[in-house]
């Protein structure tokens, strides 16, 4: 049986879903210009990186130039690529077509991509912490090795057993060592993206739908608003009531939607939320995965209607984790830990 390459890739939160749409995944670097110009040579990569960006970090630099020659001289057509998105919490896995194009001006600056056939959309919580932590690198393009079955399995492959690891990763490997910086940049995000990753499995795992309103509601009053859920049957679409007025008279009045699901949100589901608001009421809707593109751009153009979703709920959680009762501390313990401040560096 012919072996398995499987690689991750990394994207940054602000690309959305167009990866997604377009069918490729990218690489960044933008004032390199055209990677494809470069010559197949891992030097080459290095001095082409060295010259547009002179105050790099020298530790950076073999991470950055193998990262770069790995994207565009060892992906093979026929490789799988997994792909986990920030603004979705997604694994997306599919398929190298081996086309790699430079496009100018890319608004998103990946300007360099592979082409995709993408196979598979899986919610983060249906892989094991130790899956997600293998795609949780710090490098841009790396290969999936320990765990690669569970993600073939999803889309019914699997790699063959006693495979070695192959002469040409073994650079791949030394490319891997990081500077100091750089490893603890890296644990910081995996840290804060398994504490993610462990609250959304609980939340799924040890709670009922109903349940699930009703730790939105105690949240709700922990941010200062008093909150009811609504009776299980005949609510129209609305989970939890909202309101700054404790007798809950006086506008504005927040209806709440809640579904504890870790898939996609579509858009009617949205508007049946706008439906049920009449004056000086607000719509909010939240679950713990993603919102499909149509509901997202209704809430650009409605005043009235908000959408939290799973990454925007766990900020909350961790935002007023303090204020939560016993029981729901003790549902999901965490407690306080300090990382590098990544938005000070």
């Amino acid at each position: 049986m012919a072996r398995i390459t499987v690689w991750g890739v990394h994207m940054g939160a602000h690309v959305g879903d167009r990866p997604i749409e377009g069918g490729y995944v990218g690489i960044g670097l933008p004032a390199i210009g055209d990677l494809t110009k470069i010559a197949p040579d891992r030097e080459a990569f290095k001095a082409a990186l060295i010259v547009a960006y002179p105050d790099k970090k020298a530790g950076a630099i073999p991470v950055d130039a193998g990262s770069m020659f790995k994207f565009l001289h060892e992906i093979q057509a026929g490789d799988i690529v997994v792909y986990p998105s920030k603004a979705d919490r997604m694994v997306n896995i599919g398929r190298f077509t081996g086309e790699a194009v430079y496009v100018e001006g890319d608004p998103d600056e990946y300007p360099t991509w592979q082409k995709v056939e993408w196979l598979k959309h899986v919610p983060r919580d249906e892989f094991s912490q130790a899956a997600l932590n293998e795609i949780g690198s710090f490098l841009t393009m790396f290969r999936v090795r320990r765990y690669a079955n569970e993600f073939l399995a999803k889309i019914n492959l699997v790699a063959p057993v006693g495979i070695t690891t192959p002469p040409e990763a073994l650079t791949d490997q030394q490319d891997e060592i990081a500077d100091d910086d750089t490893a603890t940049v890296s644990a910081a995000i995996q840290a804060e993206a398994s504490t993610s990753d462990f609250i959304v499995k609980r939340l799924m795992t040890d709670l009922t739908g109903h349940q699930f309103e009703e730790f939105i509601a105690h949240l709700l009053e922990c941010m200062g608003y008093t909150a009811r859920v609504t009776p299980k049957s005949g609510d129209g679409g609305v989970d939890v009531i909202a309101h700054m007025d404790p007798l809950g008279f006086q506008p504005p009045i927040v209806k709440v939607q809640c579904k504890r699901t870790t898939g996609q949100t579509p858009r009617p589901d949205v508007d049946q939320l706008l439906g049920t608001l009449g004056d000086g009421e607000y719509g909010l809707f939240v679950n713990l995965g993603s919102f499909a593109r149509g509901a997202v751009e209704l809430e650009r153009n409605r005043a009235k209607l908000r959408l939290i979703n799973g990454e925007q709920f766990v900020e909350l959680v961790f935002e007023h984790y303090a204020k939560l009762s016993p029981r729901y501390r003790a549902l999901i313990p965490l407690k306080q830990i300090f990382v590098p401040d990544l938005q000070q560096d």
